[in-house]
């Protein structure tokens, strides 16, 4: 089993940045890939970035691209997404999920979530 615990959410001004944690615990010499997704209300969960464990790769959406930065910290178990330039669209929950699969993205394990909210 794998603990994923997201941090840092908030409330900001568009154009404001803020940066996301996601504490990995349990059985994290498992984790392939450390994922993030938002939620926004009234739609479907969606792929935000990913990161490596084992690499130094990093996958981003389009609509993400030169706004959000991804970084881990492996000997902490941690992963940062630093999200620049903010704009309200990207209000949402957003969700670390890890993948523990060396062939594929199964994002078998989730945290539960952090609010952030972008004021126009």
């Amino acid at each position: 089993q794998v603990q994923l615990v997201e941090s840092g959410g908030g409330l900001v001004q568009a154009g404001g940045s803020l940066r996301l944690s996601c504490a990995l615990s349990g059985r994290t010499f498992s984790v392939f890939t450390v994922g993030w997704f938002r939620q926004a209300p009234g739609q479907e969960r969606a792929f935000v970035a990913a990161i490596s464990f084992t690499s130094p790769s990093t996958y981003y959406e389009d609509f993400v691209q030169d706004r959000f930065i991804l970084s881990r910290d492996n000997a902490k178990n941690m992963v940062y997404l630093q999200m620049n330039s903010l704009k309200p669209e990207d209000t949402a929950v957003y969700y670390c999920a890890a993948n523990t699969d060396a062939e594929s993205w199964v994002w078998e394990y989730w945290g539960k979530g952090t609010q952030v909210t972008v004021s126009s």
